[in-house]
């Protein structure tokens, strides 16, 4: 495996640790659900207000890391994808355009790394979305089990079109202003001091919260019009002993009631479009910016630390970032001579 697969997979790992607590908040704020009653009230209030009624009102310390396994199994996966997509697709576009870097070929480098990754994004964002607003807290395992046994593959794919579209806008702006800021703050080069390191590790962190921010702004209607796609219809699993006066023979037919209701729940759901309008009719533009607060806060932290961890990997396995000056310095150092007199 390449530099860039797992220091992609490791930062995407530690990034989710550190950020589903404040996901968590987000979704239930763009899903308009609620914990407790309490917190519906603070909810209508404002925002912020319910984000710390949410805060204190969680049904328990645990429900911080709910539906974080999901996504910390696929979103490594999800994040080694987007960077080996990403580094490549830049990589080819340069040469086939003859520059040295550009920041349009970033950006479309980053959308084309984005849309590679929906395969693994639309699967893991539906079931830790449902883990995360399912009450009683339902563990991810039981969420895709659920999903599978109604719908199949396609039900675990439910969404897939606006995820496709929000990752690729995203991640396009995601690389285009992590590139940008790096080089405003002159981030990288070879032989630095250790007091110099310390510095590169904050631009690092500024520059990737940086990042992470821009990123969300551009897509969070996108976002909640993905949540809400999602969530249509959704009921949490329901415990395979079920209710112990009903028997194994009750508990099956109950199943089975279940999955049919289900399946035909399937065939009324909104596509993104009708959801759009129906979220617009509810509350006006306000409604696509609801969580928006949160989000930048995690986006800011999650970001920071993973871009740190992503480029300290690739520095430790040889492929750390340089100025573009140096890189082309040590381009041309290694380059072989050309003999004198030779016509190109």
């Amino acid at each position: 495996m390449s530099a860039d697969f797992w220091a992609g997979y490791i930062s995407g790992a530690v990034g989710i640790v550190i950020g589903n607590p404040l996901d968590l908040l987000k979704v239930r704020l763009q899903a308009k659900t609620t914990p407790t009653p309490a917190a519906a009230a603070v909810a209508a209030a404002s925002p912020a207000l319910a984000a710390t009624s949410y805060l204190r009102h969680f049904e328990s310390p645990a429900s911080l890391v709910t539906g974080s396994a999901a996504p910390i199994l696929g979103y490594g996966a999800l994040n080694a994808l987007l960077f080996v997509s990403y580094n490549r697709t830049e990589a080819a576009l340069n040469r086939a355009l003859d520059v040295r870097s550009s920041l349009w070929t970033t950006w479309l480098a980053g959308a084309v790394g984005g849309l590679a990754t929906w395969v693994v994004s639309t699967p893991t964002e539906l079931i830790k979305c449902r883990a995360q607003l399912s009450s009683p807290p339902t563990s991810s395992w039981a969420i895709t089990r659920d999903a599978w046994r109604a719908e199949g593959l396609r039900g675990l794919y439910f969404g897939g079109t606006v995820t496709a579209l929000r990752d690729s806008i995203g991640y396009g702006f995601y690389f285009w202003s992590y590139e940008l800021a790096t080089r405003w703050m002159g981030v990288g080069g070879d032989g630095l001091e250790e007091t110099d390191m310390r510095n590169e590790a904050a631009k690092v962190l500024l520059c990737g919260g940086l990042a992470g921010i821009v990123t969300w702004a551009s897509i969070f209607p996108l976002d909640v019009i993905k949540t809400r796609v999602q969530m249509q219809a959704f009921e949490a699993p329901t415990s395979a002993e079920g209710s112990p006066l009903l028997g194994a023979q009750g508990t099956q037919q109950q199943q089975q009631q279940q999955e049919q209701e289900q399946r035909s729940q399937s065939h009324k759901r909104a596509g993104a479009v009708q959801v759009a309008k129906a979220a617009y009719r509810e509350g006006g533009m306000r409604v696509f910016f609801r969580g928006l607060t949160i989000c930048s806060v995690r986006a800011f932290v999650v970001n920071a630390v993973q871009w740190a961890v992503y480029e300290w990997v690739m520095y430790e396995m040889g492929q750390g970032r340089k100025r573009p000056a140096a890189a082309a310095a040590a381009a041309a150092a290694d380059a072989p001579a050309e003999p004198a007199g030779q016509v190109l």
